[in-house]
Formats: C-alpha cells, sequence, structure tokens
C-alpha cells in the first residue's frame, strides 16, 4: 500500500512512523503538542505520546517553554543544516552567492536560525582587502544582527513575545537596542519593508542589510545576508542593493523545492 494511501487510514508502517512526526513537527513551524497530531497522524494517543517521548529523549524533538509542547531539538536541526549543506546543493548556493558578491562587492552569508542564535551556514568573501571575519558555524544574537532581526520580524507576536520575555537584550555596541519596546518596533518596521538592517549594533564599524529566504509554505527558513566595515560602505548604499539581495533569495527559495 502506497504511504499516502497508509497515512490516510491510520496504517502507517511502524518503521515510518517517528519520521512523519518529525515531518509533522518541522512542517508546524511552531511547537505543536502530541494532541494536535493525533488527527494529522491518524494513530491512537498514547502512540503519538510514545513517539515525542522517544524523539525527545534522543534529542530530535526539544520541550518548549511552557512544559507541554515540542520544537526542533538540536539533532533535527542538525540534520536539517547538514541536507541544506549536501553538495548539490551548495554547489548552486555558492553560485548564487558569488553572483550577489560579484554585484554588490560586499561579503554575503546565509544563515540559519539555531535555538538562541542565527548561525552561519555558508558565506562568499569580499575580493577587498578589508573585510570583517564571521567564518561558517559562526553563531550571532537574534536582537542585534540583520540576520538575527529578520528571523525575530518573522515570528508569530506570541512567540515573540515569550521569546523577549526570557532573555536579556545584550549590549554589544553603543547602538544595540536593549529595550524590548524599541526592538518590537524595529521588528514591525522590518516586517513591513521586507528587509532588516544592523546599523553598527553587533560590532563596532560594521553594518549590513538581510533578507528572508522562504520555503514553499512562506516561512522563513534562513536569511540572505551582506555586511560592510564603514570604512568602505554605509548602511544606505547597502539598502540600495535590497533588490540584488531578494532576487538571489527567491532563487535560493526555489533551490529548496527542487
Amino acid at each position: 500500500m502506497p504511504i499516502s494511501m497508509a497515512h490516510e487510514k491510520g496504517q502507517i508502517p511502524t518503521n515510518l512512523r517517528l519520521l512523519l512526526l518529525l515531518e509533522e513537527v518541522s512542517r508546524a513551524g511552531v511547537p505543536v503538542t502530541p494532541a494536535d497530531l493525533v488527527d494529522a497522524l491518524g494513530l491512537p494517543k498514547p502512540t503519538v505520546h510514545r513517539l515525542f517521548n522517544t524523539a525527545e529523549e534522543a534529542g530530535f524533538l526539544q520541550r518548549d517553554i511552557d512544559g507541554r509542547s515540542f520544537g526542533p531539538g538540536p539533532r533535527l536541526r542538525r540534520l536539517s543544516v547538514n541536507t541544506l549543506s549536501s553538495q548539490r546543493l551548495r554547489t548552486v548556493r555558492l553560485s548564487i552567492l558569488n553572483g550577489v558578491v560579484e554585484k554588490m562587492g560586499e561579503t554575503c552569508n546565509i544563515a540559519v536560525p539555531d535555538r538562541d542564535a542565527m548561525v552561519y551556514l555558508d558565506r562568499i568573501e569580499t575580493k577587498w582587502p578589508l573585510r570583517i571575519q564571521l567564518p561558517v558555524g559562526t553563531k550571532v544574537p537574534f536582537h542585534c544582527t540583520a540576520s538575527g532581526k529578520m528571523y525575530l520580524s518573522s515570528l508569530n507576536p506570541r512567540y515573540l513575545d515569550r521569546y523577549l520575555a526570557s532573555r536579556t537584550l545584550e549590549e554589544h555596541t553603543k547602538k544595540t537596542i536593549t529595550d524590548t519596546a524599541r526592538l518590537k518596533a524595529e521588528l514591525t518596521k522590518t516586517r513591513k519593508r521586507g528587509y532588516s538592517t544592523d546599523d553598527e549594533e553587533f560590532m563596532d564599524g560594521m553594518v549590513a542589510v538581510a533578507v528572508p529566504i522562504i520555503d514553499d509554505q512562506g516561512r522563513l527558513v534562513s536569511t540572505l545576508s551582506a555586511h560592510a566595515p564603514l570604512q568602505r560602505n554605509d548602511l544606505p548604499a547597502l539598502v540600495a542593493n535590497v533588490e540584488t539581495l531578494k532576487t538571489a533569495a527567491d532563487q535560493l527559495s526555489e533551490l529548496l523545492l527542487s
């Protein structure tokens, strides 16, 4: 029996149940409870609870701060990053990044959200000798980077409030926004205009701009950003290239579906 038909009839093969549960959690995009997935999986409630417990113990799911719902755990997040980093996808992705760097003349990055930071997945350096070193694998804060603010702006307001209530906004420079109300206003502006900025908020002398890379359901899965030292470029100059970044982000989004 085809998997799709088995799924519809609640006859999912045992060896596929955990995979399909992880797929549903990833598709939801927000923390879910076992009860949320009983109908979606067509499995008995005790079975779904047992699968959640197994996935949590193995590190594929992680309990949310409410104690009842679950989201992707460290192993599932690593799996997604490793999948995105597969050689075929990465070759095309780097080609798109190279094109952006050639047009803008500045370093470009792709970053993905982790539990409490953005992680650089790919990076192409500018050819200029003066550059800022933030290699692949670097983790940067949400609240004071262009990529991080782009991600925060995509969150459901309820989850954004929950996140901000549980964090202290650390000051990295004199321009870092550490007031929650000011940050929320900045995120509202970001959401409306479709790009985010970092005006020396993470590092003195560095400015950046970022746009979202979205999936087939319109959800942010990663960001495309460019940054530059003030000695060479200012923030308005980077913002003037937003359409170049958005075009490349659309190409990267299409790549996710190929």
